[in-house]
Order: C-alpha cells, then sequence, then structure tokens
C-alpha cells in the first residue's frame, strides 16, 4: 500500500465543529480497501428530515449515484452511508445489489425504509465493492454514532485527500438561529459537473425540499461547478443537503428560494459551499499554487464561465503557473481556443492586478517586476476582461505539478 502523501502546501486547518441538531454520525475501518484508518461513514437523521441533492453528469454514473437519483424525488431522508477506497462503479448487477444491501441493512439499523438511506461511494472504479464488508461494520458503526462526529467523518470520506474539509456556518431564519454544517472529499478527477467530490451539507432548519433543491442547485453552480483541478468529470460526484427542521423555526412563507426571508440562510450556504470548494482546490492532486480566475465583459455570464474554466483548465496555463512565468500569452491562447465570442483587439489581461495586455497588444510601459513577485505566492489572481458585454464570472484551479503525475501513476498499487 502507498505511503499517506504528504500534506499539501495550501492545506486549511480543520474549522472549529459542533453538533447540527437533529444528526448523529461516525466512521469506523471497514477494510474496504485501505488499512489502518476509517473507510466507512454513517449519518443518522431525525424523522422529517428533508433532503436535496446535486450529482454528477457523468454518462458512466455509480450505482449510488442512481440510487440516490431515484429516491431523491421523495425529498424525505433518514440515513446516509458513504464508503472511501472503492467507488461502485461499472460493477453491474452486482454494483446494484451492494447498494441494495447497504440500504436494507442501514434501514434496519435507523428503523425506517431503505428509499430514505443515501448512499456514496469514492475510489477506484471498475472493482467490486464487497457488501459484507459494509454490513458487518455497521452494526459497531450505529452503536457508536455521536453528534460530534463530523471530524471523524470527514477524515473517513478521504481517498487521495491530504486534509479533511469541513466548515460551518449559521443563519437567523424565521426568528431562530440555525446551524449548517457540511463537509466534503476531493483532490483530483475535479471539474463540472461536479468533481471526484462527495459533499455532505446538513442544516437544523426546517425547509422543504422543493426550496432546499433550489437553494442547492443556485449554490453548487456558483461554487462546486466553478472549480477545476484537471478537467476529468468523475462518475460519483455529489452534493446532498439534509434539513432536520430540529431548529423549529417555522416554515418559510414562501415557495420562492429567492424571498427575502430567506436570504439570510442562502448568503451562509454559499459561503459554505465555496469554503468547501476551495478547500478541494487548495488540496488539488500536487498543488502549490491557487488560481483565481475572474472574467468580466463577456456576452453573458455563461460565455464568461466557460471562459474562465478553458483558463483553469489550460494545462499550458497550469504548467506556467507552476513553474511562476508570467507567460501571459498562454491566457491570450486559452481564451482564444475556448470557442466563446472573443475579439483579441478589445481583450485585456491582467495578472496580480497588473494590467499586462490591452486592445490587443502590451500595455504600453509593462514591467514584469511586480507580477514576477506575484508569480512566486501561493494564491495567483488572473483577471481577463473581453470587452464585449457584461457577462462575468470567476473560476478556481490550481497548478499542475509533476505531483499530479506522481499520485495518478500510482493511484492503484
Amino acid at each position: 500500500m502507498a505511503q499517506p502523501l504528504p500534506v499539501s502546501p495550501l492545506a486549511l486547518p480543520l474549522p472549529a465543529l459542533g453538533p447540527v441538531r437533529g444528526v448523529r454520525l461516525g466512521a469506523i475501518a471497514a477494510g474496504i480497501r485501505y488499512k489502518g484508518r476509517t473507510d466507512l461513514v454513517l449519518a443518522e437523521f431525525d424523522p422529517g428530515t428533508t433532503v436535496a441533492g446535486v450529482f454528477t453528469r457523468s454518462k458512466c454514473p455509480g450505482a449510488p449515484v442512481d440510487w440516490c437519483r431515484a429516491i431523491l424525488p421523495a425529498g424525505r431522508a433518514r440515513a446516509l452511508v458513504v464508503n472511501a477506497g472503492n467507488a461502485n462503479v461499472f460493477t453491474g448487477r452486482a454494483g446494484r445489489e451492494t447498494c441494495e444491501q447497504t440500504a436494507q441493512a442501514t434501514a434496519a439499523l435507523t428503523r425506517c425504509t431503505a428509499d430514505e438511506v443515501y448512499l456514496a461511494s469514492t475510489g477506484v472504479i471498475g472493482e467490486i465493492l464487497p457488501a459484507e464488508r459494509i454490513t458487518t461494520a455497521l452494526p459497531a458503526l450505529y452503536d457508536a454514532l455521536s453528534e460530534t462526529g463530523w471530524e471523524a467523518a470527514a477524515r473517513g470520506i478521504m481517498t487521495t485527500d491530504t486534509f479533511p474539509k469541513a466548515a460551518r456556518r449559521t443563519a437567523m431564519l424565521g426568528g431562530v438561529k440555525v446551524t449548517i454544517q457540511g463537509m466534503a472529499k476531493g483532490s483530483g478527477m475535479i471539474a463540472p459537473d461536479m468533481a471526484t467530490m462527495l459533499s455532505f451539507v446538513a442544516t437544523d432548519a426546517v425547509l422543504p425540499a422543493p426550496l432546499l433543491q433550489s437553494m442547492l442547485s443556485a449554490g453548487v453552480k456558483r461554487t462546486f461547478n466553478c472549480i477545476t483541478v484537471d478537467s476529468d468529470t468523475s462518475t460519483s460526484d455529489m452534493v446532498l443537503l439534509f434539513a432536520t427542521g430540529a431548529a423549529g423555526n417555522a416554515p418559510p412563507a414562501s415557495a420562492s428560494a429567492d424571498a427575502p426571508e430567506l436570504a439570510d440562510f442562502r448568503q451562509a450556504l454559499d459561503s459554505l459551499l465555496e469554503e468547501l470548494a476551495l478547500m478541494v482546490i487548495r488540496d488539488g492532486e500536487g498543488a502549490t499554487k491557487l488560481m483565481t480566475i475572474d472574467v468580466t465583459g463577456a456576452v453573458s455570464d455563461e460565455s464568461a464561465w466557460r471562459v474562465a474554466m478553458a483558463i483553469g483548465n489550460s494545462p499550458l496555463v497550469k504548467t506556467a503557473i507552476a513553474g511562476e512565468d508570467a507567460n501571459w500569452g498562454r491566457i491570450v491562447m486559452a481564451v482564444g481556443k475556448c470557442g466563446e465570442p472573443a475579439d483579441r483587439d478589445t481583450l485585456s489581461v491582467s495578472i496580480g492586478g497588473v494590467c499586462i495586455a490591452q486592445n490587443g497588444t502590451v500595455r504600453d510601459g509593462y514591467d514584469e517586476t511586480p507580477v514576477v513577485a506575484h508569480m512566486k505566492g501561493q494564491e495567483i489572481s488572473i483577471a481577463v476582461d473581453l470587452g464585449l458585454g457584461e457577462g462575468r464570472a470567476r473560476a478556481w484551479s490550481c497548478d499542475l505539478t509533476h505531483g499530479y503525475i506522481d499520485i495518478n501513476g500510482s493511484y492503484r498499487s
């Protein structure tokens, strides 16, 4: 078994976490793939918990993604089971049977129906996931569940991650203070929609499933769908948001996610999702630098997003960042290749707040010195103005180093 990876130089410490009323969770070592570490997570939610979800758009999704998609329309959840080390993808009937057996065993423990049990798996593709390793470990795991099990759970879902990822927020809803807390895993195979990335968020707010879904879908679009490590979309990604209702706030009067009464909750949720998404980029496989890419002046927000992602996905841009080379021509290349409306003669490019190129050529008097200094830092700012309209977008990426090859060249060993 490969040795643990060194912690990313961009890692952030785990923030202070606390309970979320109506949630108990924990982790255990089930021996699914890893030895000597936890790899199975279980969460139990109070009766009446509502749920929303966003899933990968891969045409080859894992069996757990199919399972969750099938039960999501009911909008109810009582449990979540996540395993690391085996993605349960491309496993045919065996994969479906593992999902069924896992859900049934969990339902018996949590006294609910199997269609209230959500499942997620992450790890190697194409290997059978033995259901008995999960079902055998579940009773002891269930007995040890705790309101304070969040850190253990965040560590239990890691694969090539080098640090656990979690965030916490509070908000006012209906005059009541509610809590939102979530965790994520992801390091490589990160690109919309969404990434080898799992994220699970819970709140104690009373929120109906349709409202929850509207807010989650909008929040993911601005956060998890604006990050990329390597342009590869996983078979297994999902973001699930659970609302236990334990805070006891009055249900929102409006059915619209844009209602003013939801503004504080919506802002807190978006902030939490962004923090988790950026932690994923900070743990990009082999990453040493975080890139923030702002595109303005596009013909639409969607067009701006496509341009920003083209820059973030470009191997030439990413290797220039890794080499601390202020090669802005690679940014121009990425803009020009992506198929979105662009005009060389209205384009401007800035790095680290310094305008380098403008109106189709290098800016008069351009001094590369401050840009070179900026490139030596860990956080790199790139701004592109297309000069065509009002569309804007922000995306995040990381550099591409030999570490990415080392990790992925030996992933199964």
